[in-house]
C-alpha cells in the first residue's frame, strides 16, 4: 500500500521536531516518514489506521508510530461541520532514530529507550498510569529551549519502557510496500469506506473507487492490507459502534443499524469477535 512520503524538517535551533496542532486535518492522510512520531491528542477523535491496525482514537491516546510505519488519524466529520464546536489540539513530536549521535543509544543506560524505538516498528499505544504521564510530558517538550527538549524526551520514552500496560498495535508479519502505481489507491478506499460505512457496499462500487477490476480488487486488498475488504468494513462499523455505544446516546438496535448492519444477528457476532465482548457489556465497562 502507497502512503504518501512526508519530509518532516528541523533547522538550525532544534535537532528534532516538536508542535501543537490546533485543526483536525494536519494527519488526515496516509503517509509515512523516515522519523518516528510521538502524538498525544489532547481533544480529538475519529479513526486511527497504523500499518494494518484500525480502531478508534479519543481525547487523552497517545500513540508511539515508527520510523516509516504507514499510519492515518481520520478526525470525525463533526470536526468539519459549520457550526460545530469541535475543536482539535494535538501535540506531535517527530525525532530521527540517530539524531543524538549513531553512537548515543548504544551507552548501556540507553538500552530501555533502544528497545522501545524497536519495538514502535509496530506502532506502541500507550496506556494507563504512563499515559497521563506522557500527556504532561509532551506539552513540556513543545515548550522546553535548549538541552532541556531533548532531557524531556528521553525521559518521555523511558516512560513508554517502563509502561505496564501498553499495547503494539501492528501485526508482526506486516511489510509497508511503497509501490508507485498504488500510491493514492489505499486513501481512495480509505476515504471511502469512512464515509458510506452506513450503506452496504458492493465489491463493484469500491472496486470502481479503486480504478481496478472487481476481481483485481479483491487480491489487491487482502495482499497489502494482510484482510479481506469484508473484514476491513467490519472493523470500520464496530469502532464507530463501540464510539456510540460509549456515548450512549442510542439504544443497541438503534445502533446496530445507525453502523451499517442489517442484522442484529450478525452485528453481535461481528462486535464479540472483534472486541471480545457483546455489546451491551462493552458499554457497561464504560458506564
Amino acid at each position: 500500500m502507497k502512503p504518501h512520503l512526508l519530509n518532516v524538517s528541523t533547522n538550525s535551533i532544534h535537532s528534532f521536531s516538536a508542535r501543537r496542532d490546533l485543526m483536525p486535518d494536519v494527519n488526515n492522510r496516509w503517509h509515512y516518514h523516515s522519523a518516528l512520531e510521538l502524538i498525544y491528542f489532547k481533544k480529538g477523535r475519529g479513526t486511527q489506521f497504523i500499518g494494518d491496525s484500525i480502531k478508534n482514537f479519543n481525547d487523552g491516546d497517545v500513540v508511539l508510530v515508527g520510523s516509516n510505519l504507514p499510519h492515518y488519524w481520520r478526525f470525525d466529520h463533526e470536526y468539519f461541520e459549520e457550526g460545530e464546536h469541535e475543536h482539535a489540539d494535538v501535540f506531535v513530536v517527530h525525532f530521527k532514530e540517530d539524531f543524538w549521535g549513531s553512537t548515543f543509544l548504544n551507552l548501556p543506560e540507553n538500552q530501555e529507550i533502544k528497545r522501545v524505538i524497536e519495538q514502535s516498528k509496530q506502532g506502541i499505544q500507550v496506556l494507563g498510569p504512563t499515559r497521563d504521564a506522557l500527556a504532561h510530558l509532551l506539552p513540556k517538550i513543545i515548550d522546553a529551549t535548549g538541552s532541556t527538549r531533548i532531557v524531556y524526551l528521553m525521559e518521555a520514552l523511558s516512560e513508554i519502557a517502563r509502561c505496564k500496560q501498553g499495547k503494539t498495535l501492528v501485526s508482526l508479519g506486516f511489510q509497508p510496500n511503497f509501490q508507485e502505481t498504488e500510491k493514492d489507491r489505499i486513501q481512495a478506499i480509505y476515504n471511502y469506506t469512512i464515509t458510506n460505512y452506513r450503506k452496504k457496499i458492493d465489491l463493484k462500487e469500491i472496486a470502481d473507487v479503486a480504478k481496478i477490476s472487481p476481481n483485481s480488487f479483491c487480491k489487491f486488498f487482502k495482499a497489502k492490507s494482510r484482510k479481506t475488504y469484508t473484514q476491513f468494513l467490519t472493523e470500520i462499523r464496530v469502532g464507530q459502534a463501540c464510539k456510540l455505544l460509549i456515548e450512549d446516546k442510542l439504544s443497541v438496535k438503534e445502533i446496530c443499524f445507525e453502523c451499517g448492519f442489517y442484522n442484529f444477528t450478525s452485528f453481535h457476532k461481528s462486535f464479540k469477535q472483534i472486541t471480545g465482548k457483546s455489546p451491551l457489556r462493552y458499554q457497561q465497562a464504560f458506564t
